[in-house]
Parts: C-alpha cells; sequence; structure tokens
C-alpha cells in the first residue's frame, strides 16, 4: 500500500521551508524504491521555489540531485536489486521512442520530459523531489551510483557534475584543450575537475581572487579575476572551450574575445534578462556561442562513473532540515563551498 514519508516543503516563493508528509506509491512493476539519503541543493531548485522560471505547483518539494539505496524493485527490474546504491537527476521518465530518447537525450524528449518536481507525473500526481525520505521511479530512469563513491558527494554529480560533462565531451575536450570556466560554484567546481581529468589546460574566470586557492587545489592551471580589466586584454584569443556557469547578466562579447579561433562559448547558466552580443567577431574568428542542458540517462552514467574512477567527487556542506530556507539565501549570496547538501535523516 503507498506510504507516507516525511518531506520539506516550500508553500509559496516567500515562505520558508516546512515538514509536511506526502504519498510514495507502491513501485510498478519496472519501477524501483530509493530511500532517499542526501539531496543536492541545486540552484535551479532556488530559481523554481521562488517563481522565477514560472508557475509552480505548491507545497512544492525540491530535488534533483538524489542520492541513496534501493529498498525495493518490481518484478520487472534487472538493473538493480534492493542495497544498491541509486541515484535520480532532474527527470523521471520520458517517452522512450522518440528521436532524441533514443540517443540518450531523455531529458530533450520530443514528447514530454517528466521532471523530478513541479511537474505531473504519468500517475497525473505532481512529482516531489528528493528533499523527503523516499522516492520512487521508473528503473530506467534511476542511476548506478558506484561503492566507491560516497554517497553525500555523488549526491551533486546528478546534475552540477553532468551539466558540465555533456559540453565538455560534446567539444571533445582532452589533451590540448585550453579550457576556461566562467564562476567557481557548484557547476563551475565541477567543471575544472572534470577538464583537469580529461587533460585540459584549465582556467578559471572568476569575479574575483577570493577561491583562488580552492580552484587551483581542485585542479586548475590559471586563475584570473574577471574585475581587472586586465584580464580581458591578456587573455585575448586564449581558449579553445569556454563553460560559462553563472546566471547573472554577462558582458558576452568581451567572452568572446578570449575566444581563439574556432573557440566555442557554452553558456550553462540562465542569466534573467536577455544578453546581447555582436555577430561580426563571431564570423571573423569562426567562433561558436551556444548553450548546454544536463544531460541524458547515458551522459549521467558516464560521468558517475568517470568520477568513481578518477576519484573525483562534489566539494560539499553537509546541512540539516532545518538549516535549508537560510541555505537558499546563502546561495544566491555565493557563501556556499560548493554545494549545499542536506542530510534526509534529519527530515
Amino acid at each position: 500500500m503507498p506510504t507516507q514519508v516525511k518531506a520539506l516543503a516550500m508553500d509559496s516563493a516567500t515562505a520558508p521551508f516546512r515538514r509536511i508528509e506526502i504519498t510514495r506509491r507502491d513501485p510498478l512493476p519496472d519501477e524501483v524504491v530509493i530511500d532517499i539519503k542526501f539531496a543536492g541543493i541545486c540552484h535551479s531548485d532556488i530559481h523554481t521555489a521562488r517563481g522565477e522560471w514560472g508557475d509552480v505547483i505548491y507545497p512544492l518539494v525540491p530535488g534533483h540531485e538524489i542520492a541513496g539505496v534501493v529498498t525495493a524493485v518490481g518484478p520487472e527490474v534487472v538493473k538493480f536489486k534492493v542495497g544498491d546504491h541509486a541515484g535520480i537527476g532532474c527527470f523521471v521518465d520520458a517517452c522512450g521512442e522518440c528521436a532524441h530518447c533514443r540517443i540518450g537525450e531523455e531529458n530533450a524528449c520530443l514528447e514530454r520530459t517528466i521532471w523530478t518536481y513541479n511537474d505531473i507525473g504519468a500517475d497525473g500526481v505532481p512529482t516531489a523531489g528528493g528533499y523527503s525520505q523516499q522516492i520512487v521511479a521508473r528503473a530506467d530512469y534511476v542511476l548506478r551510483i558506484p561503492d566507491s563513491l560516497p554517497l553525500d558527494k555523488a549526491a551533486p554529480l546528478l546534475c552540477a557534475g553532468v551539466t558540465p560533462w555533456s559540453p565538455l565531451v560534446r567539444y571533445n575536450a582532452g589533451s590540448g584543450t585550453r579550457l576556461a570556466v566562467v564562476g567557481l560554484g557548484g557547476l563551475g567546481h565541477m567543471a575544472v575537475q572534470l577538464g583537469k581529468a580529461l587533460g585540459c589546460e584549465v582556467t578559471v574566470l572568476s569575479r574575483s581572487l577570493r577561491k583562488r586557492e580552492q580552484g587551483l587545489k581542485l585542479g586548475a592551471d590559471h586563475y584570473y579575476a574577471t574585475a581587472d580589466p586586465a584580464t580581458f586584454e591578456d587573455l585575448e584569443a586564449s581558449f579553445d572551450l569556454m563553460l560559462c556557469t553563472v546566471s547573472a547578466d554577462l558582458d558576452v562579447d568581451a567572452l568572446v574575445s578570449l575566444l581563439d579561433l574556432g573557440g566555442v562559448l557554452v553558456f550553462l547558466g540562465l542569466p534573467p534578462d536577455e544578453q546581447s552580443f555582436h555577430i561580426e567577431p563571431l564570423c571573423l574568428g569562426h567562433k561558436v556561442i551556444t548553450g548546454s542542458d544536463i544531460g541524458g540517462i547515458p551522459g549521467t552514467q558516464a560521468v558517475l562513473d568517470f568520477c568513481a574512477e578518477k576519484g573525483i567527487a562534489a566539494q560539499i556542506e553537509l546541512i540539516g532540515a532545518d538549516e535549508v530556507t537560510e541555505a537558499y539565501n546563502k546561495v544566491v549570496a555565493g557563501d556556499v563551498e560548493f554545494r549545499y547538501v542536506i542530510d534526509v535523516a534529519t527530515i
């Protein structure tokens, strides 16, 4: 029979989190039940919960960086067994049959991707995310977390890991690639580690030098402050690939000037306002401005396996349920190094 579990929810865009009970259904034959141990706090959670990205289904239980332990499996499931470490990222279902799903880009399903929270599930019930004790999902959309990855540090890989991983793989980043990472937050600190492990020469571009020591420890070869005008003069035409991880309004032309011939600027963050840039530098330099979103199931599994192989993990601050409301404010203020993760046992 359906299970009542504890969760953290917001009742409005300005409300603090409160404890509620939600219902998790019994697993269908192709589904698994996961007891959630840890849930990362992604800036997307905050944008959504505060109504900055459109309509919200309140009460909202956010969380799409989910790590836990499988406690039940449907009779058709062969991918998991009870006791396995497992995770769920930004979506819990898709059609599985369209052209995008067939190439492992289920996050861009042509029919309908069902998001982990603030959506309507296949059962007609609003989806609830990882700030809760348990979740039920189709096994095809659940990830295997290698045993060598601690669950608390693995949770952010389900979003903050796969988001930079996708363009790094798409643009063949590796030995000889001059990679710039704009911003050293949740996404940026993972981009630095992944880029370095792939063999890139990694440069961090941050507003100030405040996190320079941390950036170099994570593997960055160079670290510059974008607030210093000399940075853009000194680094003109220096990079093959640039991952912009911040969600603030930016001088796009200034970033483009740092790309070498044929360079690619990839936006991973979503600035709140329209951005403008000039076309001429793109034409003259054969440069590309593009964007990238999370990744499908194969890509997410690949980054988990890669991190396990290379000993890479998210840098986290573990917090309790009573600290989540304040953690949201701190994330917006940039006061986190580098990912808050909720200990779900405290709910």
